[in-house]
């Protein structure tokens, strides 16, 4: 029986075991999937399960849909049984046609966002494995290293050099140094130096730890809990929620107008009513959820296609809109493959002794995984069999610096490795080449000199000390001192071939690049220039700290590269950015740049990152390369554009139909449309829009960034929707004044000129171009076509009989078919002149236009 207590931190680590049946082994497989079954998911939300049942009613939940539902009941029993069931199924056929498409969308990014899950490893029955983060269940025995998220509230069982980042938890701005110990139960939190909470992460060091707590249950679970914690919406959430208040505002406002017309004119109470409520559903965008869902799942499915992962899909409109992306040099401008280029004593020569010192400091730290390492490792193997590692320090973005104690031949030597001011700190000596020692203060010019001279080759310094320790077999930070110089370690990572031209795409995508790199000034201008920025304006870190909030609004518009940037300096770049109106995307993969993450707009990882900066992205890369993304950001854009299509036809063709028909049942004697072939039409004008996701997307849409504007729907919604309108009343005149029309034939002819002006007017201001100059998508055009045909045919038919249609004889057919095309031609003309004012006005004034 599992017992979990809530002051673990006071329990001594062999009982908790104990309470917890786990072993120092961790649990075996089957134990581990059984408690998975009890605990539930290590999740601070359940995950949303694909309910085919909860997700087919969830079609039906909008209160106008459910009071049709209700009033079509009781017609049913009071009024016309047949009518009333006609209606149920529209609505019915309405819902399941958004259930299908939603479905397929959702199974589809689940599967996407299977593929960039964050893992954690844990012990199972001894052996070291890797897991999906919400798979560890209580009693397991995590193991954790320098970058990786801490996947639930553990104890600390051993630890070394561990170090944490709390913020999330505690608001500490430092990272928090822990360790093993007993503490009394009255420890606050932020005290708990032997307790590690899901929310936080490691900045350095390794640790084993057994997990207590997991999911809801964990501390930051409780927090969440309480604060119903909810992600930030994006500009485009924001832009929908508001366009669904605008029509929802503008469809009760008609319909209760409509309503108390028609009962003021002693029409049939119900009739009327079922007559407004269909007006409300022809009005209402109610599939407006399920073509953003198809739109951006497919947008998903397509940027997968190219090497990016979305994991947020409100995310991929704000990636489309991006003008400033913020990213390090490493494996964006560069191979990022660093390798090693020379190991050079205090007088610049190629040395042994001082390669031998840096691969002993290589080969031993196991604390922090880093490509400089690996550079190391790679270059070349000196046997090191005689060479026993007795201590470590790992590295910390503190301290910026690793040290590793070596006995050799019975002694003691710390070799200590990192950024050249950090090791130059702590050292009282030099080592010349001849291997005399000297005071460290006569050959500091001389290693500056160097080091200035090899920075502008665009080499990365590396600065390397030792101090000889006698017979201590362990260090601390405090024996980081009285070290000797003995000489640099340099590295190279080469632009990329292509960078260049990919810089110059990103560019005329209409989205600047700005570089921020620890690297110094120095190696940032060589860079810079070998990737075709030569002119790039560079900022330091600190030079960035002498500058107050207000002028850094302006400074961050004109500077290209940000140099020398400590870790905490990234967010603040960023808000600068996103103050002076930007939206700003951030590339980062480190352990230092999570809140840089969650500050962008859109924040962007690569699939080989640290656990922390992952989790905090919103769309990841399976590759580090800025080419991937300039066609992710052109995905992006298309995706946005398709969405802003369907929101386009619902304010103009279908809200001008609905329009009309409300105004035209204020001077008719009779219903233009009966409340079933309302619904029809709303059905079938649905049909063409649900392909909008595979539609084509004219290159000027995808060309620059373009945000959300409710303002510019609104003028599209009035000018299109006027012009819908007034073909609407000339089709009302035709049929009543010049054909003299019944009512049967009237609601025939006024439904098929609605359906099919509807369908086929997609076609047309789906683009800004003449509409037979930009082809749609082949899904589209074949749906549109498809619809026409079947509402030309449908009066001909029984069915047509059934929703009240009638044949019409050729005459009506063929002045339908003129007003149509005159119609078409019309909404051309509009759109040329309507599209001309906006470029003006975008010319005179910065636009947000969404078109």
């Amino acid at each position: 029986m599992i017992k979990q207590t809530s002051s673990f931190w006071n329990v001594p680590p062999a009982d908790l075991l104990t309470q917890l049946d786990t072993q120092p082994e961790g649990l075996s497989g089957n134990e581990a999937t059984r408690r998975l079954a009890s605990f539930g998911v290590n999740l601070l939300k359940p995950p949303k399960r694909s309910d085919a049942l909860a997700l087919l009613l969830a079609q039906f939940k909008s209160p106008i849909i459910l009071t049709l539902v209700f009033a079509a009941g009781l017609s049913f029993f009071l009024h016309d049984p047949v009518d009333a069931g006609i209606i149920l199924i529209i609505v019915l056929i309405s819902g399941l046609l958004g259930f299908w498409q939603e479905r397929g969308a959702a199974d589809a990014v689940a599967k996407l966002l299977a593929i960039v899950r964050v893992k954690t490893a844990v012990l199972r029955e001894g052996t070291e494995q890797e897991i999906p983060v919400e798979d560890v269940v209580p009693g397991d025995i995590v193991c954790l290293n320098a970058g990786d998220a801490i996947p639930a509230d553990c104890l600390i069982l051993e630890s070394r050099d561990l170090f944490v980042d709390e913020a999330t938890m505690t608001g500490e701005t430092y990272p928090v140094e822990k360790e093993a110990a007993l503490l009394p139960p009255e420890t606050p939190l932020a005290g708990r130096i032997n307790s590690l909470f899901m929310g936080t992460h490691v900045i350095s060091g390794i640790a084993r730890a057994v997990a207590v707590f997991t999911g809801r249950q964990a501390e930051f679970g409780k927090i969440s809990e309480r604060l119903k914690l909810k992600p930030q919406e994006t500009e485009f959430e924001q832009g929908i929620r508001r366009f669904g208040f605008f029509l929802l505002e503008v469809t009760l406002s008609l319909v209760i107008v409509i309503f108390a017309v028609n009962v003021y004119f002693h029409r049939p109470v119900l009739e009327a009513f079922l007559f407004s409520l269909a007006l409300a559903v022809g009005l209402t965008p109610q599939l407006l959820p399920a073509i953003i869902s198809i739109n951006l799942a497919h947008g998903a499915k397509r940027m997968a296609g190219n090497k990016v992962i979305v994991k947020r899909l409100a995310s991929i409109e704000n990636f489309g809109s991006m003008d400033v992306l913020c990213s390090d040099k490493t494996g964006t401008l560069t191979e990022g493959s660093v390798r090693l280029h020379s190991a050079l004593d205090l007088d610049g020569h190629a040395s042994d002794r001082v390669f031998l010192h840096a691969y002993l400091n290589a080969f031993f730290e196991k604390g922090f995984a880093n490509p400089i390492d690996e550079a190391i490792r790679s270059h070349k193997q000196p046997d090191v069999s005689r060479y026993e590692k007795a201590d470590e320090i790992p590295y910390d973005f503190i301290r910026k610096r690793l040290s590793v104690l070596i006995k050799h031949d019975g002694a003691h030597v710390m070799i200590t490795k990192g950024t050249l001011p950090q090791v130059l700190a702590v050292c009282s000596h030099g080592e010349t080449p001849a291997g005399d020692k000297v005071d460290i203060a006569a050959v500091t010019p001389q290693i500056l000199r160097q080091f200035e001279t090899l920075s502008a080759q665009g080499l990365r310094v590396i600065g390397l000390a030792y101090r000889e320790m006698g017979p201590a077999s362990v260090i601390g930070k405090g024996e980081e001192q009285d070290m000797t110089f003995i000489g640099f370690v340099l590295f190279f990572d080469p632009p990329k071939k292509d960078i260049a031209g990919t810089i110059d795409r990103l560019k005329k995508l209409g989205v600047a690049l700005k570089i921020i790199t620890g690297d110094n000034r120095l190696v940032a201008a060589k860079v810079s220039r070998d990737v075709g920025m030569p002119e790039a304006i560079i900022l330091t870190g600190g030079e960035l700290r002498e500058i107050s909030d207000g002028a850094l609004l302006r400074k961050v518009q004109e500077t290209d590269i940000f140099s020398e940037v400590e870790p905490n300096q990234k967010e603040r770049i960023i808000l600068a950015l996103r103050k002076a109106g930007h939206v700003v995307g951030y590339l980062g993969d480190g352990i230092n740049d999570a809140s840089a993450l969650h500050a962008a707009d859109v924040g962007i990882s690569v699939d080989t990152a640290v656990d922390v900066a992952k989790e905090a992205a919103d769309i990841v890369l399976l590759e580090k390369d800025l080419a991937v993304l300039v066609e992710g950001v052109q995905e992006g854009r298309t995706t946005f554009a398709n969405t802003l299509k369907y929101v386009f036809m619902s304010t103009s063709a279908n809200f001008g139909n609905m329009f009309s028909m409300a105004g035209a049942s204020l001077f008719l004697p009779f219903l233009p449309l009966l409340p079933k072939q309302i619904l029809l039409t709303n059905l079938m004008t649905d049909f063409p829009e649900m392909t909008i996701a595979t539609d084509q997307v004219d290159v000027e849409m995808v060309n620059r960034p373009r945000r959300w504007d409710i303002v510019f729907i609104q003028k599209f919604m009035f000018a299109f929707g006027l012009v819908s309108s007034v073909f609407d009343y000339l089709t009302f005149g035709v049929l009543l004044l010049l054909l003299h029309a019944t009512p049967e034939q009237f609601r025939t002819g006024w439904f098929m000129e609605s359906v099919a002006s509807a369908a086929i007017i997609v076609l047309v201001i789906r683009s800004r171009r003449p509409f037979y100059k930009s082809r749609p998508g082949n899904q589209l055009l074949v749906a549109t076509l498809a619809v026409v045909m079947a509402t030309l045919i449908l009066p001909f038919t029984p069915l047509g009989g059934i929703f009240g249609l009638v044949p019409l004889p050729l005459s009506f057919l063929l002045i339908l078919a003129l007003i149509m095309i005159l119609y078409i031609f019309m909404v051309e003309v509009v759109k040329k002149a309507f599209y001309r004012r906006i470029n003006s006005l975008a010319r005179h004034s910065p636009s947000r236009a969404a078109g």
